[in-house]
């Protein structure tokens, strides 16, 4: 499959790449976000976005568009050219995915938002998927809606008919992360666990986390995406792994609506 390497759409590599084959930035800077010193405006964002969309088109109506890793894409600074891009898409037949740490800002407001942008789409549920990243620690996350808010903002989605998935990455200790599974298991379709980078794992305590995991989550319908990182600190080779656990490669999106 050939990599992508734009302005605004490219192929992300290592642990990122286990969250989207194909994903888009725009913005840089985390929590103080600034438009990519490549882009002029927001604008000639889109213009270079779009170009490289029908560039790229098949790959990406195959495989979806995640947004994004460098930035949250649904804060303030962000959304509109979020929303914006998002359009593009749908008129191209493209699925979009989009992590956030935030849900009230544009989620009380939600309907409005995407019925102003997308008054004529037919069938937006199965065009785009929300996650949201559940740590249990809102002290880590100061610039973030607390998980709580951010479960509520999962439920509701769900509820309207949206795929939603969880990002339990990083798992800052077993007990908080096995805590958002439990509290978002009604309305998750996918849990994506990963550890956190460079830091050392008790292998016993993790292995127990695994199997709570698989056992809790399979009550449910749901699926798993364990990271590369958690099964070889671990121990555990992919090909061991049950019914209810997925590969990189799943498809949310043809899962769900089977």
């Amino acid at each position: 499959m050939k990599a992508i390497n734009g302005k605004a759409i490219y192929s992300p590599k290592g642990r990122a790449a286990e969250y989207g084959r194909y994903a888009c930035n725009f913005y840089v800077g985390g929590d103080k976000p600034t438009l990519k010193k490549c882009f002029k405006s927001e604008g000639h964002a889109l213009e270079v976005f779009e170009k490289e969309l029908l560039q790229n088109l098949q790959q990406l109506q195959e495989h979806g568009l995640f947004f994004s890793f460098t930035t949250d894409p649904m804060v303030s600074t962000t959304i509109d050219l979020t929303i914006w891009a998002c359009h593009i898409c749908f008129r191209q037949n493209v699925k979009v995915k989009i992590l956030t740490k935030k849900a009230g800002i544009w989620f009380d407001n939600y309907f409005t938002r995407f019925n102003e942008f997308f008054p004529y789409e037919e069938n937006l549920s199965e065009k785009i998927s929300f996650g949201f990243t559940l740590t249990g620690h809102d002290e880590l996350e100061p610039n973030a809606s607390t998980n709580a808010e951010r479960i509520e903002a999962m439920r509701q989605l769900h509820d309207a008919g949206f795929i939603t998935w969880a990002s339990i990455e990083p798992v800052i200790d077993f007990e908080s992360s096995f805590k958002m599974i439990r509290d978002s298991r009604h309305f998750c379709d996918l849990y994506k666990i990963g550890l956190e980078s460079g830091r050392k794992y008790d292998k016993g305590e993790l292995k127990v986390f695994y199997y709570k995991c698989i056992d809790y989550v399979g009550e449910y319908d749901a699926k798993i995406y364990f990271k590369d990182s958690l099964l070889k600190a671990a121990g555990i080779r992919r090909e061991e792994l049950p019914e209810n656990c997925v590969t990189r490669e799943y498809d949310i999106f043809k899962n769900r609506w089977l």
